[in-house]
């Protein structure tokens, strides 16, 4: 009898569940990361906490549970983009809780390509990957719609962002292909220009892509990401190919975008900054490219507090009300418990099974919830990137703390190379790319390329070993 009870009701779940995620994505999942998107693309973060507090609230109310963690998601990458990392761990732990038992793999998918961004930002490369392929897994047999057809785009797209770090570039480009063929943004358009320009060195191939989606955005008006990013790197390859006039074009137009977004997609001021001072230096003019440079100066050293301040303030309203949301279904829960109880004695065992099992799970997410705390208290790592990030003349002390014994490790191959050459070695173990050492160090990608030569030649390294591995394989 017990078997046949049970029998029933897990036909009936099972037979309604795929029409419940339908219903729920096109109520729920779909309008709530289009209003997500807008309000972030338009920095009005309040509005965008408020959002994910209503859509919480509608998701308690039908019981739907990936909803939630589809709120903890948006929270989670605001303070992700925001460098406001233990935040966003916070909120990515909240949502692992939820989706961790859940059977929708499209849900689980976005999780763990949304992790895996956080993981690259940290500079977790490996740890990137593993979880970017976690949520190709994931994605493989879901269904085609608007829902999957995003997340997917995500998917590919950061996998190719991930191989081209790696120096996989054709791996990578047809990654970047792939995602282009679910997202008609040109977002994976900018990325192929890139790719070509700095990967492939293919300046052609790079010129027809960049100017394509440059073009097309600056004719539309168009101020978000695609069109900062478009116009970005279409300047520095006016600048490589020495169309200065047209160059000072683009990063104008960068800087006017730049201006609208800076809230959103702040990493880019640096590079615009930097790409003037660079301009300016090789047009000759140093007191503009001095102004750049004062400027990125200015620009970087502007405190952030107030901004995330307000913002940690809105989370903390929102986490506020959820646990007290939280609380109040538990109390709803124990109700509906003790009545089905009554009603349904005869399950009796079956549910002392599954609180067997719900225990046990809860067991494990204690220990990995222990084990995340004691990884978000190191922050060693974290204090050593940013010094590298400033350029700060105490980062290779810091960094000699974090990472003992590998300058000595260096010097042993080579006792004459110069304490410059020690800071580039440095900044090669934390795989930082050419384009961010030449970032932070305001020079030119091309001049990090030949020092990379350079330094191969002194600790005679192979040309066929990679030499982020060399350094890797030093500790």
């Amino acid at each position: 009898m017990i078997r046949f009870f049970t029998f029933v009701l897990l036909f009936t779940l099972l037979s309604c569940s795929k029409d419940s995620y339908s219903r729920y994505e096109k109520e729920f999942d779909t309008p709530l990361l289009r209003q997500n998107e807008q309000l972030r693309l338009s920095g009005d973060y309040n509005s965008l906490v408020e959002l994910n507090k209503e859509y919480y609230a509608k998701a308690e109310k039908m019981s739907y549970e990936e909803g939630k963690a589809l709120c903890f998601l948006n929270l989670a990458n605001v303070n992700r983009t925001l460098e406001n990392y233990k935040r966003a761990e916070f909120f990515f732990s909240k949502a692992y809780q939820i989706l961790q038992h859940s059977s929708s793999n499209v849900h689980k998918a976005k999780y763990w390509n949304d992790y895996s961004n956080l993981q690259l930002e940290l500079k977790r490369l490996d740890k990137s990957f593993e979880y970017n392929s976690m949520a190709i897994n994931y994605i493989k047999d879901v269904p085609e719609s608007p829902f999957r057809d995003d997340v997917l785009f995500k998917i590919y797209y950061k996998r190719g962002d991930y191989l081209s770090q790696k120096k996989k570039y054709t791996d990578a480009l047809n990654y970047f292909h792939k995602a282009g063929k679910l997202d008609h943004t040109g977002r994976a358009e900018c990325s192929i220009g890139d790719l070509y320009l700095y990967g492939f060195k293919n300046l052609d191939s790079a010129h027809a892509y960049l100017f394509k989606i440059a073009d097309e955005c600056n004719r539309q008006n168009r101020t978000d990401g695609v069109a900062l990013n478009a116009n970005t790197v279409l300047g520095e390859y006016y600048i490589m190919t020495k169309q200065y006039d047209k160059a000072e074009k683009s990063l104008q137009k960068a800087l006017e975008i730049n201006q609208k977004t800076k809230y959103i997609f702040a990493q880019y001021t640096k590079y615009i900054y930097t790409d003037f001072k660079s301009l300016y230096e090789r047009m000759g003019d140093k007191e503009k490219a001095l102004v750049y440079l004062q400027a990125y100066t200015n620009e970087t050293s502007k405190s952030n507090e107030a901004l995330l301040a307000a913002i940690n303030d809105d989370m903390e309203g929102f986490i506020s009300e959820t646990e007290i949301d939280a609380q109040r279904h538990k109390n709803n829960v124990l109700v509906i418990i003790i009545i089905s109880i009554f009603v349904f004695s005869v399950l009796g065992i079956y549910a002392w099974k599954i609180i067997g099992q719900l225990r046990s799970g809860k067991k494990e997410l204690r220990y990995e919830a222990e084990e995340l705390e004691i990884q978000m208290q190191d922050t060693n790592l974290e204090e050593v990137i940013e010094l590298a990030r400033k350029n700060d003349p105490s980062f290779l002390d810091v960094f000699k703390e974090v990472y003992p014994g590998f300058i000595e490790k260096v010097l042993a191959v080579n006792p004459d190379i110069e304490n410059s050459d020690l800071v580039f070695c440095a900044m090669l173990k934390l795989h930082l790319t050419s384009k961010e050492i030449a970032s932070y160090t305001f020079v030119q990608p091309r001049s990090i390329q030949q020092k990379k030569y350079r330094l191969r030649k002194k600790l005679n390294i192979p040309t066929e070993i990679d030499i982020y591995q060399f350094f890797d394989n030093l500790m």
